[in-house]
């Protein structure tokens, strides 16, 4: 059973940078896509990155796509979320999670098609004007 553990949320100003990581604790050999998600108050939870750990493929949401990078340790046991260029509507609860990869070439399909086995209890980004 793999377990989640999100850290590295906070605060930052307009423009500024956070590396969120994603601790993976257990067995993970039925893993092979990584995901981050985000949910700010009010809004639906929305997935903003993917990683599929077998050959590398990332997809980003268009809302982050060439700012936010989601990457896994060559120990593959972390993954990261780097983001850069953060604005205030990047505010909001992120949460990985692990699963498999069934099919899909975008975020969303590859989202909506996976099986998820194990979700974090989030990490809050507040970013501010």
């Amino acid at each position: 059973q793999v377990q989640l553990a999100e850290s590295g949320g906070g605060s930052a100003q307009t423009g500024g940078s956070l590396q969120l990581s994603c601790i993976i604790d257990g067995s993970a050999d039925s893993i092979n896509l990584m995901a981050w998600f985000r949910k700010a108050p009010g809004l639906k939870r929305e997935g903003v990155a993917v990683l599929l750990t077998g050959d590398g493929r990332t997809y980003y949401s268009d809302s982050v796509k060439g700012r936010f990078t989601i990457s896994q340790a060559n120990a593959k046991n972390v993954v990261y979320l780097q983001m850069h260029s953060l604005k205030p509507e990047d505010t909001a609860m992120y949460t990985c999670a692990a699963g498999r990869y069934n099919r899909g070439d975008n975020l969303a399909e590859a989202i909506a098609r996976a099986t998820f086995a194990a979700w974090g209890q989030g990490t809050q980004v507040s970013v501010s004007s």
